[in-house]
């Protein structure tokens, strides 16, 4: 992956966003759950919330709180979706239970609502990305989980 140059203040700023949600103990239990192949959805969260914040510094006016804490519950399920496949209709059905989760679990904006929504777009065609935010996690999480499926290493290290 191409290096991005990030401060240690920007991976401070990160950390204390992403601290409170990421310790948390419903999110702690996304370890027990694959997103794809041998990734866990909690290491997949963290890995679409880091480079989202990556790419974002590149941006102008860009909610940094919203994004991050978008980008580490857009897939906030806890079921293993691979069981009963291929008619379990994951794609288009896990961002609104996505967005139940994390609404139940934390207080959310709206900006933080469309970013789990709308990641799976253009699949979830009626929830279109409206920010920024959005469609920087939207391109993220594409970008990692194809990484993901090929089996090659995505963790970003910060």
């Amino acid at each position: 992956m191409k290096d991005i140059s990030i401060t240690d203040e920007q991976i401070n700023q990160f950390w204390e966003i992403a601290r409170p949600i990421i310790e948390s103990e419903n999110f702690q239990k996304l370890k027990n759950f694959y997103a794809h192949k041998k990734t866990t959805i909690y290491e997949h969260c963290i890995s679409v919330a880091k480079l989202s914040f990556l790419k974002s510094l590149t941006k102008k006016n860009i909610d940094y709180v919203s994004l991050i804490r978008g980008a580490l519950l857009h897939d906030y399920y806890f079921y293993d979706w691979h069981k009963n496949k291929p008619f379990t209709f994951h794609g288009y059905k896990h961002p609104k239970i996505a967005e139940q989760n994390a609404c139940r679990d934390f207080e959310l904006n709206e900006k933080e609502k469309n970013i789990i929504r709308s990641h799976m777009f253009p699949l979830t065609l009626f929830h279109f990305p409206k920010c920024s935010e959005a469609w920087i996690v939207t391109i993220c999480d594409k970008k990692i989980a194809k990484m993901e499926i090929r089996g090659e290493k995505n963790a970003i290290y910060f």
